[in-house]
């Protein structure tokens, strides 16, 4: 049972969104991959990291998320979080938020 941090989102309907923000086939096909691998949930964080290293720019990788479901909030401190883990500014700190496939 998902929790309030957890955003669950067809696994057709989050390749529709990659493709319509360019993310390419093959790098969709890894994320969704990854997804798997993990029991078909990924952290917010981890996700993330994944849409930036596809090549979407932040405002892209924004609107992928106001998508499939997250408020501009907890966008907002995704977003940090992936700068924070960047910089080592603080080790050890994970943000409670996921995405599941359906």
């Amino acid at each position: 049972m998902a929790d309030k941090n957890t955003l669950i989102v067809g696994r057709i309907e989050l390749r529709r969104i990659l493709v319509a923000f360019g993310v390419s086939e093959k790098n969709i096909t890894a994320l969704l991959a990854s997804m798997e691998k993990s029991h078909r949930h990924i952290n917010v964080i981890t996700f993330a990291s994944m849409l930036e290293k596809s090549g979407l720019t932040r405002d892209k990788m924004k609107n992928v998320f106001r998508r499939i479901g997250m408020d501009d909030i907890t966008i907002s401190q995704a977003i940090e979080m992936i700068d924070e883990q960047k910089s080592s500014a603080e080790t050890g700190r994970v943000y409670n938020a996921s995405i599941d496939l359906d």
